[in-house]
């Protein structure tokens, strides 16, 4: 599935939120932190991203979402939900 990356604009919190939802290539991830970065410095407000409705996130993408969060300071949402179902159907195989 591919990936799709939508900006919302959530005024309860004054932010904006960017939804990330499909598979999350290398590729698109490198695009993604272009796209975070060049919405802040456009807006002068942080962002958060929202992974809620991501499917998949091959291993070299996992860095670049962590780098976000760690070295450029955007909020990460909805990971926990991913990391949930990959436990769940893991489990569902045995």
């Amino acid at each position: 599935m591919p990936t799709n990356i939508t900006q919302l604009e959530d005024t309860e919190r004054n932010k904006t939120v960017l939804r990330i939802e499909g598979d999350l290539l290398h590729e698109d991830a490198i695009l993604l932190e272009r796209i975070a970065l060049d919405l802040r410095e456009q807006n002068d407000k942080n962002l958060t991203l929202d992974f809620a409705d991501l499917n998949f996130m091959d291993s070299e993408s996992a860095p670049i979402v962590k780098k976000l969060q760690n070295e450029h300071g955007f909020e990460i949402e909805g990971l926990e939900f991913f990391v949930q179902k990959v436990v769940d159907d893991t489990e569902k195989r045995k």
